[in-house]
């Protein structure tokens, strides 16, 4: 089964969704994230962890 399935991937999903995320989308994540979030003030440490 996958995290993503039908749902946003909320917190008690995470450790699912970073073991199914590919590496180069997670870096592109955190990219687009630390650009348009550099307060990391929406949704911190759900996707990705703060910086």
């Amino acid at each position: 089964m996958r995290s993503t399935h039908y749902h946003a991937v909320g917190r008690d999903h995470r450790p699912w969704y970073d073991r199914q995320r590919p590496d180069p989308f997670a870096a592109a994540l955190r990219a687009v994230k630390s650009t348009l979030d550099p307060g990391a003030v929406l949704n911190p440490g759900v996707l990705i962890d703060p910086s």
